[in-house]
């Protein structure tokens, strides 16, 4: 591919700075966990199902354990004894727990030896569960062809977890290699997962495992027809990121959107509770062999595309250093950007394709997430079209990795079918006939798009320093990214995080956390 001419050790400079911030978080993470983090693991362990009230068993369970006032030292020791005491499997025990049947006043006479046991082969439980997925969808892409990048992301949200089948399998067989199910308005602000297949929602449909294993299904076979690997996407941002992570993992998704600071940002989430979540579900993802998408499009819907790249870039950085704290491999660092430039910029189109090939270098082995325009378009939907043609464009000429399709009736309308066809005949045809553009140009070395990359690099060098200086909380409470302000002690889900005792006990991360 064509390059543009960067400094190498400026490169290594600002991924260093990022690297220090990213130091600081962890250094706080590691002293805390929240109670989405220890319903992840119980369902690791294989909990599941809902009480006589609705509530999910995995939150019934750890809201008893921390009336008992055992939570600090994590949930597994506390699961470990109720076992021994049950002599029952994972998913009886639990129900035996929020029954009232098994509490902690049972566990004197447990020998500590044969607690630690126990604990031990329910986190080798859990680590099987990651490693039974990983090796499930790597049989699958070998059986029928991964199709080559940029993988072409199609988005289906009806609120009905069939009607989006019936769709999803339709872009399939227009040209489709990821489908993503947009969870309903809010989701992410539930401190719970809904249980069983949805047929109603607004704005999308609830992320549940029974919806999970609906999709994953059909795709299955939609494309052992299409002689392709279809992805499944869905989130894990929110308040139960690491808990959907445990879902998507017994599922077998390949994607879930996963940022560190978007539910702060756009959700108004507390960020300790996010930094938390977002490391033990990502360790998940590392495991299970399932890309993360990070956020930072969104940015652009609230800033200036141009002003602010450098904040997009920054992000990224720090989104890449978090997540390899987090053992996630560069094939699955699916870091976001946008094409979001006014269009009545002149050179519009070379500012994208400086902000894009940016971006493809300085993360040259990631499956980098480029995003549409939406901000500037409009009811015309010929105007739409023409707009997603020149993002396409600029996708196939940097080597996107993860292409979500433009639609032209973006904004009128939830996409009909024929609207996403139409998208999709689009992005085949230019990506078929510009295919390798990018490998016959040239990047003139004092051209515009030369000079507006290395002063987005620039930009982003001053920021990502003055970050450091600040602290990335402090940072984010002065509305440094998206021009947006967060407390760092405000937000929803801040009483859902607690300091780990000194006895803390999660062998399932200090297994997980293990060089791959």
């Amino acid at each position: 591919m064509a390059h543009i001419s960067l400094n190498s050790e400026q490169i290594d400079r600002v991924k260093a700075t990022a690297q220090v911030i990213a130091d600081e978080i962890q250094t706080f993470i590691d002293q805390h966990s929240s109670v989405s983090v220890e319903r992840a693991v119980l369902r690791l362990f294989g909990v599941d199902g809902v009480c006589e009230d609705d509530t999910p068993i995995p939150n019934r369970v750890i809201e008893l354990v921390q009336e008992q006032g055992e939570l600090e030292r994590g949930v597994t020791p506390y699961f470990a004894k109720a076992m021994l005491s049950s002599g029952r499997d994972p998913q009886v025990t639990a129900d035996l727990i929020q029954q009232g049947k098994i509490n902690s006043s049972m566990f004197s006479k447990l020998a500590p030896e044969v607690i630690r046991k126990k604990e031990n082969e329910l986190a080798q439980t859990a680590l099987e569960v990651l490693q039974k997925t990983r090796k499930k969808k790597l049989e699958k892409q070998q059986k029928v062809p991964v199709p080559p990048q940029p993988w072409r992301y199609i988005i289906v949200a009806t609120g009905n977890i069939y009607e989006d089948r019936t769709q999803a399998e339709s872009a399939v067989f227009s040209g489709a290699d990821i489908i993503a199910v947009i969870r309903s308005t809010a989701q992410s602000l539930l401190d719970y997962v809904p249980y069983g297949p949805t047929t109603e929602g607004f704005g999308g449909t609830y992320a549940t495992q029974a919806n999970f294993r609906i999709m994953r299904e059909a795709l299955d076979k939609a494309g052992e027809e299409n002689n392709r690997y279809v992805r499944l996407v869905n989130y894990s941002s929110g308040l139960c990121m690491a808990e959907i992570a445990s879902c998507a993992a017994f599922e077998d998704l390949d994607i879930l959107l996963n940022d560190s600071m978007y539910g702060i940002l756009f959700r108004d989430i507390n960020m300790k509770r996010t930094f938390i979540d977002q490391y033990f579900s990502r360790l998940i993802c590392a495991h299970a062999k399932i890309i993360i998408n990070t956020g930072e499009d969104n940015y652009l819907t609230t800033s200036d595309a141009i002003e602010a790249a450098h904040t997009v870039t920054a992000s990224q950085l720090i989104n890449e250093a978090m997540g390899k704290k987090a053992q996630l491999t560069d094939d699955l660092l699916g870091l976001g950007h946008a094409f979001e430039i006014n269009p009545q910029v002149e050179n519009a189109f070379l500012y994208e394709l400086a902000h894009a090939q940016l971006a493809r270098q300085l993360f040259p082995k990631a499956p980098l997430k480029y995003m549409p325009p939406t901000k500037y378009k409009s009811t015309d939907i010929f105007y739409a079209h023409c707009l997603d043609s020149m993002f396409n464009l600029a996708s196939v000429t940097t080597n996107q990795g993860i292409h979500l399709a433009g639609i032209l009736t973006e904004a009128i309308h939830t996409p009909l079918m024929q609207d996403r066809f139409q998208s999709l005949r689009n992005i085949n045809y230019i990506f078929n006939v510009a295919k390798n553009l990018g490998d016959e140009i040239e990047f003139k070395k004092d051209g515009f798009i030369t000079k507006r990359a290395q002063t987005v690099l620039d930009e982003t060098e001053v920021f990502l320093d003055e970050i450091k200086e600040m602290g990335l909380m402090s940072a984010i409470s002065a509305g440094k990214f998206a021009e947006i302000s967060r407390p760092e002690n405000g937000g929803k889900g801040q009483n859902g995080v607690f300091p780990k005792d000194r006895d803390y006990s999660n062998p399932v991360m200090d297994l997980l956390e293990k060089p791959l």
